[in-house]
């Protein structure tokens, strides 16, 4: 396979950027110091690291994915788990709203479930790439919840 390194970048700096912008947007986080954590929660400074790390392997994932399909469903799909994973980040850290920012990051493990799924049909490693970025969504879920349950 041939790789076209001008969409491969494009498809990695889509999520990469869009990210950035929300975390400046929502002050990166900065709410996140001051509010009742369990004890299984990471440190601030991990979440840019790992989520710079899972919107990369994101833009790799959708460049498999529409290299080999030109389905407007997977784009649909892929998109809109990326607006409600960057709408997630204004409910929970600048609104406060905890437990409609549970409920909203559960639509996105769905999403990013069936975005998997349809991923899989057409490129397994498409699929694959997105596993962590599930497991991840997962962990920050649990994470949500209880932060809701201690504030």
């Amino acid at each position: 396979m041939k790789i076209d390194y001008k969409k491969l970048i494009i498809n990695i700096l889509i999520p990469l950027g869009l990210g950035t912008i929300v975390g400046l947007l929502t002050s990166g986080m900065g709410g996140y110091k001051d509010i009742i954590k369990p004890s299984f929660a990471p440190s601030g400074i991990i979440f840019p690291i790992v989520w710079s790390i899972l919107y990369i392997l994101m833009g790799v994932s959708f460049y498999l994915v529409t290299e080999k399909s030109s389905d407007d469903r997977l784009k649909k799909i892929y998109y809109l788990q990326l607006g409600v994973n960057l709408v997630w980040s204004f409910i929970f850290f600048t609104f406060k709203w905890y437990l409609f920012a549970f409920i909203w990051i559960l639509l996105l493990v769905a999403l990013v479930l069936c975005m998997i799924m349809k991923f899989k049909k057409v490129n397994p490693l498409s699929a694959y790439l997105q596993i962590p970025y599930l497991l991840w969504i997962m962990f920050a879920s649990i994470l949500n919840y209880a932060i809701y349950t201690l504030n």
